[in-house]
């Protein structure tokens, strides 16, 4: 149940990136208070920032840190730099030359400013879909989901990713086309799973046409025109396209694909990223999909087939009870089925076009990966799905301490997973 319009609930909403930039702040500082006093992992030379940005520099950190300050190199049949997307690396090379080549300070500070306008953004994007409540619960599940530790300082690409997909989509929603698939190419060259990007605009722009053309018809406006037929001459179509709830039905997502023009192929800019990351491989390395490739080599052991498409790693670590690895595994494939049962309602709540970017953000992940591993903050690319946990935890069935509690819940996993990583325990 919402308060009436001017309620106190409307007027945080009407105010909520702010309030969550503040949020996202202070969570910043819990976090990275406690990253500090429980860094239990060795010291790297190269790290000479403050103690509380250094503690985050774990993991694939030093991958990151490696491209910026010495570039890309490829041994085959060996773990390579070239399995990273070159979008975040070249960001922490940019500010690490401002700050006198400090990559490994630079790389945390990219991140926390990433972080910063994901959460913004995200704010903006849910406030304007959902009921008061539901966005303030979007915002909090998103600051405290156990794998959104990526998002307070580390040296990881999860946060300038999710930056440049969520500017795409919201330059999509005020229709500027071009802008939005150049920002779109920033995402496909910045993460594997970006091709879902690219999926997801043009359906959500062909989307969009079909609600147009619809409110217009509702709202008893369609007329002949020399626009092209089922197109309005003039009339205001936001009332008729408030009233209409759902996803436009399948038939007239299809139906308003002729009427696609240039403007909105211009999203299929978007696909440059990862074609100009392909052709760099090509052109140095000999393989184009040498980013792909890599993934097999020992100790990743994430080539393709039978063996990865079914998961037979994390079955295996399941039967024989090797429980110090099953920990890690679990939680991760748990978030991912629950981003698989949220996947429908993405689309009843908002459309085709999140549905399709969620669907596809999953699926990449979910057939690439042979045990789970990674797949934790992989859920987190997939925005949609935090939104619909929402949307399920607010329900008008769902008592009111629900969301709390999850919420508690879920805050104590992002304390427990920040603990280990800063331990350098591969947490995802």
């Amino acid at each position: 149940m919402t308060q009436p319009p001017g309620g106190r609930l409307d007027v945080v909403v009407r105010r909520l990136p702010l309030y969550t930039l503040a949020a996202f702040i202070l969570v910043t500082v819990l976090v990275s208070g406690l990253a500090w006093a429980t860094d239990g992992a060795p010291a790297q030379p190269y790290l000479d920032g403050p103690g509380w940005l250094d503690a985050w520099f774990q993991g694939d950190s030093g991958w990151y840190y490696h491209i910026a300050s010495e570039g890309y190199s490829y041994t085959p049949g060996q773990q390579s730099p070239i399995a990273f997307f070159p979008v975040y690396p070249l960001l922490v090379y940019v500010f690490g030359q401002l700050l006198g080549g400090d990559f490994s300070t630079a790389a945390g500070l990219v991140t926390l400013v990433c972080g910063a306008g994901v959460l913004m953004l995200f704010a903006d994007w849910v406030r304007s879909r959902v009921a008061p409540r539901t966005a303030v619960v979007s915002v909090a599940l998103l600051l405290v989901y156990p794998y959104s530790f990526f998002l307070y300082g580390s040296g990881y690409s999860d946060a300038s990713f999710l930056l440049s997909t969520l500017g795409a989509f919201a330059l999509l929603e005020r229709r500027h086309y071009v802008l939005a698939g150049l920002v779109g190419a920033a995402a496909t060259a910045g993460r594997p799973v970006g091709i879902a990007v690219g999926v997801g605009l043009v359906v959500r722009a062909a989307e969009l046409i079909a609600a147009d053309r619809a409110a217009r018809r509702d709202a008893g406006v369609l007329v002949g025109s020399t626009a092209g037929p089922g197109f309005a001459a003039a009339g205001p179509p936001e009332d008729a396209r408030a009233e209409r709830a759902g996803p436009v039905p399948f038939r007239e997502l299809l139906q308003a694909v002729p009427f696609m023009r240039w403007r909105q192929a211009a999203l299929l800019v978007s696909g440059a990223g990862l074609l100009a990351w392909m052709v760099y491989l090509g052109i140095r390395f000999g393989d184009p999909l040498a980013f792909a490739t890599v993934q097999g080599a020992p100790g990743w052991n994430q080539g393709a087939g039978p063996h990865t498409w079914f998961k037979v790693g994390f079955f295996g670590t399941l039967y024989f009870g090797i429980w110090h690895t099953a920990v890690l595994l679990v939680p991760q494939a748990l978030a991912c089925l629950v981003a698989v049962l949220l996947v429908r309602t993405v689309w009843r709540r908002f459309g085709w076009g999140y549905a399709a970017y969620t669907v596809v953000s999953l699926a990449i992940p979910l057939i690439g990966t042979k045990d789970f591993m990674g797949t934790g903050r992989y859920v987190l690319a997939a925005y949609p799905v935090i939104a619909a946990a929402a949307v399920v935890l607010t329900g008008d069935r769902r008592p009111r301490w629900l969301a709390p509690v999850v919420l508690a819940v879920l805050f104590v996993g992002l304390c427990i997973a920040t603990v280990a990583y800063v331990r350098a325990v591969e947490v995802s």
